[in-house]
C-alpha cells in the first residue's frame, strides 16, 4: 500500500524517462506527450542544453535563502521585465503562490487607499489555485466544496463580459482590483474577444483599480507571444507566472508595474525557496532556448496546424461543438462529458487531458514537430469519433418481462 496521500485520481502509469515530446513508462512503452506536464515542459523532456545547464548549476549552488543577495534572481528579474515591460518581480514556487502575492498586493493597495474591506473582481469558471485565498478566487464550486468558510472579498462576474464589470463598478465602492485569466485553461480553453483586455484596462484606469493578469498557464510563449496580454497592446499592473517558466523546475513569479511595483517592503511578503539559484538558472535557460529556437513562432504555427487537421477530421460532426486554440493551448469541445477519453488515449500511447467535463485539452511542448502533429491527429481523431459514435448509437430495447 502506498503511503502517498490520496489527493489525485492517478492514471495507471508511471514514467521512467523522456526525450523531446516522448515519454517511456516503467514497462518501456512509449507515449506521445500532448500535455507537457499541464503546460509546464515547454522544451519537452531531457532537452540537452537545459539538462547540461541544470547539471552545472547543481554542481555549483542550489539554495542559499533570500536573507542574501542572489545574482541569478536579479538576472532573471531583469530578463522578465525586459520581455514584459513590467518593473519588478517577486519570486515564489508555484502559480497559486504567485496569485497569493497578487491578492495580498491588491488588499495592501486597498488599505493604502483607506478602504477597510477591499474587494477583487474575479471571473466565473476561473482557476487560480488551491490555497485558501486562490481557492476562494477560483470560479468552481466543485473545487471549493468542503473547504468553507471561504476567504471573503471576491466579487464574481461572467467571463468576457465588460458590461457586468461596469455594473459592479457602479454598485461596489470597495473594489480595488481585478484578477483575470485572458484564456481560461482549467475552465476549458475559453478565449476572450479581442477588445476585452483593452476594455478591462480602461475600466481599471477609470476607477483606480489594479489590473492583475493570471498568466500561469498562458505565459512563457504558449500562446505565440511571451505573454497573452502582449497581443492587445496594453500592460497590466500585476502579472503572475509559473508552469512553463523553468521547464519543470518549480518556480512562480509575481510581476508588477507602476503603483503596484512600490507597494511591498521588507516584511510584507516572503518565500523560503522562492527564486533560489537552481530555479532561476533553469528559468533563464528556458527563456534563452525558447528565443534561440524560435519556439514562440513554432507554437503559433503548430497550434494552427493542429486546429486545421482536427477541424478537417471532424467536419460536419455535430458531436464536436468547437475546436479553438491560442497557440499551443488547444480545446476540442464535445457535446458530451468525455473523461473516459483520457484512459483510451493513454492505452493508445497518447497523453491528453479533459477539463470542464467535455473539453479535450491539448498542451503540447512548444517544440512539437509537424510530424508529431500528424501522429497526434491519427491517434486522437479515431478515438473521439468512436466515442461520439457510442454516444449517438441507439440503445437496445429492454426485453419484455
Amino acid at each position: 500500500m502506498s503511503h502517498v496521500m490520496n489527493t489525485y485520481a492517478r492514471l495507471p502509469v508511471a514514467f521512467a524517462r523522456g526525450e523531446g515530446s516522448w515519454l517511456w513508462d516503467t514497462q518501456g512503452k512509449r507515449y506521445l506527450d500532448a500535455l507537457a506536464g499541464i503546460a509546464v515542459c515547454g522544451l519537452g523532456h531531457a532537452h540537452p542544453q537545459f539538462t547540461a545547464c541544470l547539471q552545472e548549476q547543481i554542481g555549483n549552488l542550489i539554495h542559499t535563502s533570500n536573507l542574501y543577495g542572489i545574482s541569478l534572481q536579479e538576472e532573471l528579474a531583469d530578463r522578465l521585465c525586459a520581455i514584459s515591460g513590467m518593473d519588478n518581480v517577486f519570486f515564489c514556487n508555484s502559480g497559486c503562490e504567485a496569485n497569493e502575492a497578487a491578492i495580498k498586493l491588491a488588499r495592501y493597495y486597498g488599505h493604502k487607499k483607506n478602504i477597510e474591506s477591499p474587494a477583487i473582481i474575479v471571473l466565473e469558471k476561473a482557476f487560480h489555485g488551491r490555497t485558501m485565498a486562490t481557492l476562494s478566487a477560483t470560479g468552481s464550486r466543485k473545487v471549493q466544496a468542503g473547504f468553507e468558510p471561504l476567504v471573503s472579498g471576491f466579487v464574481r462576474v461572467p467571463f468576457d463580459d465588460l458590461e457586468a464589470i461596469k455594473r459592479v463598478a457602479e454598485s461596489n465602492r470597495n473594489v480595488v482590483a481585478m484578477l483575470v485569466e485572458l484564456i481560461q485553461g482549467e475552465g476549458g480553453i475559453n478565449i476572450c474577444h479581442d477588445d476585452y483586455l483593452k476594455g478591462l484596462r480602461e475600466i481599471c484606469d477609470a476607477h483606480g483599480w489594479l489590473l492583475m493578469l493570471d498568466e500561469v498557464q498562458t505565459g512563457i510563449g504558449r500562446t505565440g507571444n511571451w505573454f497573452a496580454f502582449q497581443k492587445s497592446g496594453i500592460k497590466p499592473d500585476v502579472m503572475t507566472l509559473a508552469k512553463g517558466l523553468a521547464n519543470g523546475v518549480p518556480i512562480g513569479a509575481c510581476l508588477t508595474a507602476g503603483a503596484a511595483a512600490t507597494l511591498f517592503h521588507p516584511g510584507n511578503h516572503g518565500s523560503t525557496f522562492g527564486g533560489n539559484p537552481l530555479a532561476c538558472r533553469a528559468a533563464l535557460e528556458t527563456l534563452r532556448i525558447i528565443e534561440e529556437e524560435s519556439l514562440m513562432k513554432n507554437a503559433t504555427e503548430i497550434g494552427a496546424l493542429i486546429n486545421q487537421n482536427l477541424s478537417k477530421k471532424f467536419a460536419g460532426n455535430a458531436g464536436v461543438k468547437e475546436i479553438r486554440n491560442a497557440g499551443l493551448m488547444i480545446a476540442i469541445e464535445l457535446a458530451y462529458p468525455c473523461g473516459d477519453l483520457v484512459k483510451e488515449a493513454l492505452a493508445a500511447g497518447l497523453l491528453i487531458n479533459v477539463t470542464a467535463d467535455n473539453v479535450v485539452r491539448l498542451l503540447p511542448p512548444l517544440n512539437f514537430s509537424h510530424e508529431q502533429v500528424g501522429l497526434l491527429s491519427d491517434i486522437l481523431a479515431p478515438l473521439i469519433l468512436g466515442f461520439l459514435k457510442r454516444q449517438t448509437a441507439p440503445q437496445p430495447t429492454p426485453a419484455a418481462a
